[in-house]
């Protein structure tokens, strides 16, 4: 039986028809009740009469003039970032029309946050009946990870899930209490998903509590190409074929794309020849091999050749996937 999971990407909120996923009143009505968009306290008449407006019905109409009575110059900025959003949403029949218009722009000016958004409702859709492991992997395209690296063992755990360990030591507000008092706590061990606790990622699945080993040659890097050719078939049209590699061993090597840019950078210097230091390529945490199933929808110098995608973290660690480079930066023929 099929698993519910990502209640709060408002998949139950979304039209799904066959163009993809339309959004709802319901589904931006999320978005209202976000911190950034409640008003606190000691919100002025103005911001709380727009939220109270919005809260019941999200599509309400909202004048400029709406707009500036509110008082507070953060909530106001907040407010027109969603409008923003509503507006964009409002040109295009689905979530991923509205994704693919975003990246055909000269820039992005949506928030992080909404950007995200998109891309969590559609993997939820494209993980329907999906296993644990592409369930999680599929968290490294719009959540922000943290990388570890140990004795050839490359382990994502969710960037913001440890920051709240470190701070309350997994104990909420009462952790945090303890540690501003300098009491010790228990320190909180991320589990790593394997065939033993895959079973409990469906009642965590919101806590972003499980680490998943992406090391080459392990089920978390296979799940995490599963889910990047679910994710081109998707969004290209094209069908796709990726595989984990170690290295690229290829003399026709001729296109490359970084999932984010510190692998586009370190890729960049690879084909040119170069070798980076050796604190870059440690950084370098996987490699992929992909090829088309249909060479006619290939750019023609290409139709015999793989493309090679990077995966690497930042100095701290960290690493935000990219999933939009797998739309605007693969050789496909737009003609």
């Amino acid at each position: 039986m099929a698993q519910d999971f990502w209640a709060s990407s408002g998949y139950a909120d979304l039209r799904r028809g066959a163009e993809g996923l339309a959004p709802t009143g319901a589904w931006l009505a999320r978005f209202i009740e976000r911190e950034e968009l409640r008003p606190p306290h000691d919100a002025g008449p103005a911001e709380i009469a727009l939220h109270e407006r919005l809260h019941d019905d999200p599509l309400a109409a909202v004048s400029e003039a709406d707009l500036a009575a509110v008082e507070d110059e953060d909530a106001r900025s907040n407010w027109e970032e969603f409008l923003r959003f509503r507006e964009r949403l409002s040109d295009f029949p689905t979530l991923e029309a509205t994704y693919r218009d975003l990246f055909a722009r000269e820039s992005v000016d949506l928030a992080p946050v909404f950007v995200d958004a998109m891309v969590q409702a559609i993997l939820r859709d494209l993980l329907e009946g999906a296993d644990a492991w592409s369930c999680r992997a599929g968290e490294m395209l719009f959540r922000r990870q943290r990388l570890s690296t140990d004795g050839g063992q490359v382990l994502a755990a969710d960037a913001a899930t440890l920051e709240a360990y470190h701070d309350s030591g997994g104990f909420g507000n009462v952790g945090r209490l303890l540690r501003q008092n300098n009491t010790p706590i228990a320190s909180v061990k991320m589990d790593v998903l394997n065939h033993e606790n895959a079973p409990f990622y469906w009642m965590r699945d919101e806590l972003y509590s499980f680490a998943l080993d992406i090391t080459p040659g392990r089920e978390g890097a296979r799940a995490l190409a599963r889910v990047l050719e679910r994710w081109v078939a998707r969004m290209t049209g094209a069908e796709v074929s990726i595989e984990p590699l170690t290295a690229i061993e290829d003399e026709r090597w001729r296109w490359h794309t970084g999932l984010d840019a510190d692998s586009t950078a370190i890729l960049n210097a690879l084909y040119r020849g170069e070798e980076p230091p050796p604190e870059e390529m440690e950084r370098l945490a996987l490699l992929f091999r992909l090829t088309f199933a249909d060479a006619s929808v290939v750019l023609p110098e290409m139709r015999d050749r793989s493309v090679y995608l990077g995966l690497a973290c930042r100095p701290d660690r960290t690493l935000k996937l990219k999933p939009q480079n797998l739309l605007v930066n693969l050789p496909i023929s737009r003609s």
